[in-house]
Parts: structure tokens; sequence; C-alpha cells
């Protein structure tokens, strides 16, 4: 299975969550799919908590933290 490319997925824009990573087209932050995954949630769970994401959102969520976790400072850049 190839990784999905989570650029198509998250939007870091400023007028929403205060510039935090969410789904794109959605309000739903990156963190709180992260945080429900460490809670022992499954991706279903978590998709039939929120209807509007799909599985290919979830691996992006997790596609993108593997990615920042290389990073050692995260900086968000202005589009």
């Amino acid at each position: 299975m190839t990784r999905v490319c989570w650029q198509e997925h998250i939007v870091i824009e400023p007028d929403i969550h205060h510039g935090k990573p969410c789904i794109k087209g959605t309000r739903i932050p990156v963190t709180m799919i992260l945080g429900s995954l460490a809670d022992d949630m499954t991706a279903a769970e978590i998709r039939d908590a929120y209807p509007q994401l799909t599985a290919e959102n979830i691996r992006a969520v997790l596609a993108y933290a593997a990615e920042m976790a290389h990073q050692e400072v995260l900086i968000p850049l202005p589009v």
C-alpha cells in the first residue's frame, strides 16, 4: 500500500482553527483525529463520529504526523 499524499487532505489556513492543521473542507483538526487514535479509537469509530471523514483522510493524518515527526522545528509559513 502506498502512503497517501497528506497535502491533498490537510490544510493549514489562518482563519480556520487559528491556523492549526485541519481536514480539507472541514473544521476537524488533525490533533483531534490523532488524539482519538491514541485513545484507542478505530478509524471506523472516528468515521462514525465524523461521517464527513474518509478512511483516506485518517491515513493522511497519520502520514502528516509521520512527516512532522522528522521535523525538528515546525514553523507555519503564510501561503
